[in-house]
């Protein structure tokens, strides 16, 4: 990554959406100061060169290196002490959601047709019952893999680099709309309302999950430079649902100056306005707007699907979603379209590899709805339950979310490496490691360690934590973190954790949280080629 520097107002807004943790931050670095456990072995004279670095002074450093077959442990620093864990507690959550679902399950949306069929007019409602799918057809691939890109485009207001896949996110949408006139229906006397009462959106996961996702519950908003400086920046956005409209008034600057672009929308999310400056001969800059009412944008999408596949609607498209029209049962309601979904182990490497925040979350809610609740809440004791299966210190873990941004998430190195262990001894270990990030190739690793020997060894869950230290003009990281598997030796992968909490960037810039990241990938690298015999 090449991130661009930003202006101080853009900086600012960095430093509020990055959630570091910077109060809770100092707190953890007085919690983590007890003495280290004992390390089996000298520290790796490139590791302690990393941790001596300026931007640690302050900080913590944690390392776990452990193999799972026999449980010798050959690397530990702070194992037991608690963590401020990032991004690395997703780790937790999907493997609780896998466990519940399956890996191989598949989300069913129906669409069900309720009242009357006259010849091809149904004289009632067409009803899409939301399942929980994370992507809906909009990162399918046409081999039923999900697509992902290495910084993913729910993050593209906060780092550079985001890009999108080149799938279309209604997808999932356009296919049922399809099915509906296969199925005979070509005209709909009535309405279309979502049914969206898997589970109650629940406002302490941020982002919040919803039964019904498109897009990740996000406008795409692309930017690309004019020909030269003073000409007005092009604009492509999706996905186009009515009533959503999108102006810009982003002005092409002279090549190497920055490019400063700014989101702003209406209460209800449906205006939205680009202002700021792209830099002529650039790449393209990626923002997003939140789709604030999903249910009625979904509403929306499906009738004007249905409109393009051939089906005439009769009530208006634009509008609140109707959920007082919905029955108490489906019972004698024909389902009329149904999509279904990659299996759910595509998802979770969706999650891992990118560390996508919606889909964490959303698995809280769904291990809910296993137990027939409609409470998220009511996810945490099925992982709670889980953890104690897979023989995970549960004490030693604290979840308040799924995505590891909730400032009371916190769990020890040794709680990361149980729960890497337990897959290790699992069927779907091979499955599940190389659905995490590979060092050098894929995910949050992608562009760390690129040429250097462990490129490839390495499988990790990294995670991040930071945000602005405005009386210091430079940016606080609570937490740069990497937990997963080391290849030491052809078909033998050690467990490991590496990570530093209470770290701090020389300047305001975010390419400084890169440079830490940067510092615990190496790390890692350290760790695998020491235990691989290379220096």
């Amino acid at each position: 990554m090449s991130p661009s520097v930003p202006s101080r107002s853009a900086r600012r807004r960095v430093a509020g959406t990055l959630c570091v943790l910077l109060a809770v931050g100092v707190v953890i670095t007085g919690l983590v100061q007890a003495a280290p456990s004992a390390t089996p072995r000298a520290i790796d004279p490139r590791i302690a060169a990393v941790m001596r670095k300026p931007d640690y002074r302050h900080a913590q450093w944690g390392l776990l290196q452990q193999d799972p077959r026999t449980g010798k442990v050959t690397e530990s620093r702070y194992a037991d002490q608690f963590f401020i864990p990032g991004s690395a507690a997703k780790l937790f959550s999907v493997s609780g959601t896998w466990h519940t679902l399956g890996g191989d399950h598949r989300f069913v949306t129906p669409v069900h047709a309720v009242g009357q069929r006259r010849n091809a007019t149904l004289k009632g409602d067409l009803d899409l019952v939301a399942q929980g799918d994370l992507t809906l057809g909009g990162r399918t691939r046409k081999d039923g893999t999900v697509a992902f890109t290495t910084i993913d485009h729910t993050y593209a207001n906060d780092v550079p680099g985001a890009t999108l896949t080149p799938e279309n996110p209604l997808a999932g949408i356009d296919r049922l709309a399809r099915q509906v006139r296969q199925s005979g229906i070509r005209r709909v006397d009535g309405d279309v309302v979502v049914d969206a009462r898997l589970f109650q959106p629940d406002p302490g996961l941020d982002p919040v999950p919803t039964p019904l996702i498109i897009n990740d519950n996000v406008i795409d908003l692309l930017t690309t430079p004019g020909a030269e400086a003073g000409t007005p920046a092009g604009l492509e956005w999706r996905p186009k649902v009515a009533p959503y409209h999108v102006t810009s008034s982003v002005r092409t600057v002279a090549a190497g100056k920055p490019s400063d672009i700014n989101v702003s929308s209406s209460p209800d999310g449906t205006r939205i306005q680009l202002s700021g400056t792209i830099a002529a001969g650039s790449a393209p800059v990626l923002r997003v707007s939140a789709i604030k009412d999903p249910n009625a944008f979904g509403r929306t999408a499906l009738i004007e699907a249905l409109q393009r596949a051939g089906v005439e609607v009769r009530a208006k498209a634009v509008g609140r979603n109707p959920v007082r029209q919905l029955p108490r049962s489906y019972q004698g309601a024909p389902t009329v379209a149904r999509y279904t979904s990659p299996v759910y182990a595509q998802y979770a490497k969706l999650i891992l590899k990118v560390s996508h925040n919606l889909g964490a979350n959303l698995g809280i809610c769904l291990m809910a709805t296993s137990t027939g609740s409609t409470n998220c809440n009511d996810g945490f004791p099925v992982l709670a339950k889980f953890l104690e299966h897979a023989q995970v210190d549960r004490k030693a873990v604290q979840l308040a979310d799924g995505r590891g941004g909730n400032p009371a998430d916190r769990t020890t190195p040794r709680a990361l490496a149980q729960i890497l262990t337990y897959w290790q001894r699992t069927p779907e270990a091979t499955r599940f490691r190389t659905s995490l990030p590979i060092l050098g190739v894929d995910g949050t690793l992608a562009d760390s360690c690129r040429s250097c020997p462990s490129r490839g060894k390495v499988f990790a869950k990294t995670g991040t934590a930071a945000g602005g230290d405005l009386l210091n003009d430079r940016l606080a990281v609570g937490a740069e973190t990497t937990a997963g598997y080391l290849e030491t030796r052809k078909g033998h992968f050690d467990v490991f954790f590496a990570g530093v909490n209470g770290a701090a960037t020389p300047t305001a810039d975010i390419s400084g949280v890169l440079t830490i990241a940067n510092d615990v990938a190496d790390v890692a690298a350290y760790l695998q080629q020491q235990a691989a015999g290379g220096h």
